[in-house]
C-alpha cells in the first residue's frame, strides 16, 4: 500500500504543483472564493468525485471505498487568502492586487485535491467513507468551519475522525510535527477606546489626556498575564494597533486600540475576559475619562484527541520514516480547524514545507512567503496513507465533555 501511494503521489506531483500555482496566482479572500470553489469542483469533476456546495463558497465531497465498511473519516483544507500584497516575483505571482495566498491555504487545497485523486484511484482496496471538507474564510471571524458544522458537514454520516494540517516555513520540507493535547490557542479580538477631553499641549491641566491613560491602561493590562493568569497556562495579550489623531501641540479627545487575547482554557477566558474590560474602565474612571471595551470572542483553542493523534503519529513514522516525525510545540496562533477538534476527535499536525537551500524561509503572513513545493508529495501520500489506515483502524474516543471545556 505504502508504495503504491508514494507512487501515485510523485506521479501526481506535476500536477498538483500546477494546480497549487493556479490558485496562488488568484487568491480571493474569505467568503469571496468563488473562482477557487469553481477550481475545486472542475477538478473533482475531472476526477469522477461526487461533491455539493456548502457554507457558501465551501465545498464538500466524498471518496467512497468499495469494500463494506461504515466507516467514515474527514480531511480538511481551506481556500482564503490574506488582504496582503505580495513581494514575491516569480511566474505564479498573485494576479490580484493586495490579495495573496501568504499562509499556504493554496496549497492545503491542492493537497487535499491530491490527496482525492490518490484515494479515488484506490478506492477498490479499501472500505468506509472519507469527507473531503474544502472550508472557505479560515482567516477571519467566525470563519468558515462554523458554518460547515451549521450545514452538517459532522453528520449524516458522523466521522470518526477529522485531520487537518498546516504548512510550515520552519520545519524541514519532508517533515512534520504533531502534538498530542492541546496545540493551538483560542484566540479574541479586542477594541478598544478610551475617551478624554481634548485641548493645547501646553494646557494639560485643562484636559483629560486619553494617552496618558491608555498609556496605563496597557502597561496596567499585561498584569493579567505576570500577575493573575496560572503561569503554567499559556497565555498571551497584545496589542498591535494604536491610534491618536493628535498632533505636537493637541491632545485628542479619544485614543484607539485594538488588540488580541490568546489562551488555552474556557474557564480563565472568560474570567480574564472580565478582568480587561474592568481594568481598563476602572483606570479610565479614576482619570476622569471613559472607557469602551469590545471583545469579539473568536476560536477556541485546538485540541488533538489522543488516539488520534496516536494513530497519525504510527501512521507518519511508517510513511516518512521516524526521523521526520518530530513533536510539535504549543503554538499560540489560532485556528478554526478547533472547531472540529472541539466536536468530534480530530489531530491538525504542522507540515514542513521549509528548505533554506532554496531561499525558502520566509514566515506565514509576510509578502515572501512561498513553500517547497516538493512538499506536495508528501502531504498527499501522507494523507492518504492515514486515511485509509484510519477506516481500517479500531478508534476509540477518549476524551470528555469536561475536558473539552476546561482543557
Amino acid at each position: 500500500m505504502i508504495g503504491a501511494i508514494q507512487q501515485k503521489a510523485a506521479a501526481l506531483s506535476e500536477k498538483i504543483t500546477g494546480y497549487r500555482r493556479h490558485l496562488h496566482a488568484h487568491p480571493e479572500l474569505s467568503f469571496q472564493e468563488y473562482q477557487t470553489s469553481a477550481f475545486i469542483k472542475s477538478k473533482l469533476d475531472e476526477m469522477g468525485i461526487e461533491w455539493k456546495p456548502i457554507a457558501g463558497t465551501g465545498v464538500l465531497a466524498a471518496v467512497k471505498g468499495k469494500l463494506a465498511s461504515d466507516r467514515v473519516i474527514a480531511l480538511r483544507a481551506d481556500m482564503d487568502a490574506l488582504p496582503i500584497t505580495e513581494a514575491n516575483r516569480c511566474s505564479y505571482t498573485s494576479a490580484n492586487p493586495g490579495v495573496m495566498h501568504a499562509c499556504g491555504h493554496d496549497f492545503h487545497t491542492a493537497s487535499l485535491l491530491g490527496a482525492a485523486e490518490i484515494l479515488h484511484s484506490l478506492r477498490d482496496l479499501f472500505g468506509g467513507h472519507i469527507k473531503l471538507l474544502f472550508q472557505p474564510a479560515e482567516e477571519v471571524l467566525p470563519g468558515g468551519a462554523l458554518q460547515m458544522i451549521k450545514e452538517g458537514v459532522l453528520e449524516d454520516p458522523v466521522p470518526l475522525a477529522v485531520i487537518g494540517q498546516h504548512v510550515s516555513p520552519f520545519l524541514e520540507s519532508g517533515k512534520i510535527a504533531v502534538r498530542k493535547g492541546k496545540f493551538m490557542a483560542s484566540m479574541d479580538e479586542l477594541f478598544v477606546t478610551v475617551r478624554g477631553k481634548g485641548g493645547h499641549a501646553a494646557q494639560p491641566h485643562r484636559n483629560i489626556d486619553p494617552v496618558m491613560i491608555a498609556a496605563q491602561v496597557l502597561v496596567a493590562l499585561q498584569q493579567l498575564v505576570s500577575r493573575f493568569a496560572n503561569p503554567s497556562m499559556p497565555t498571551v495579550l497584545s496589542f498591535g494597533k494604536v491610534i491618536a489623531n493628535g498632533a505636537i501641540n493637541v491632545i485628542p479627545d479619544e485614543l484607539y486600540l485594538e488588540g488580541t487575547f490568546r489562551t488555552m482554557n474556557e474557564d480563565w477566558r472568560n474570567e480574564a475576559h472580565q478582568r480587561m474590560k474592568e481594568m481598563a474602565e476602572g483606570i479610565a474612571r479614576s482619570m476622569g475619562g471613559s472607557c469602551s471595551f469590545v471583545i469579539n470572542r473568536g476560536y477556541p483553542f485546538l485540541i488533538n484527541d489522543a488516539v488520534i493523534t496516536e494513530h497519525l503519529t504510527a501512521c507518519a513514522h511508517t510513511y516518512l520514516g521516524g526521523s521526520n516525525v518530530e513533536e510539535a510545540e504549543i503554538w499560540m496562533a489560532a485556528e478554526d480547524f478547533a472547531r472540529y477538534s472541539q466536536l468530534a476527535p480530530s489531530c491538525f499536525y504542522l507540515l514542513g514545507t521549509g528548505n533554506q537551500q532554496k531561499g525558502i524561509t520566509s514566515s506565514l503572513h509576510t509578502t515572501t512567503f512561498d513553500v517547497d513545493e516538493e512538499a506536495l508529495a508528501t502531504s498527499m501520500g501522507l494523507m492518504s496513507f492515514t486515511a485509509i489506515q484510519l477506516l481500517g483502524t479500531p478508534l476509540r474516543p477518549d476524551r470528555d465533555e469536561h475536558e473539552l471545556q476546561q482543557g
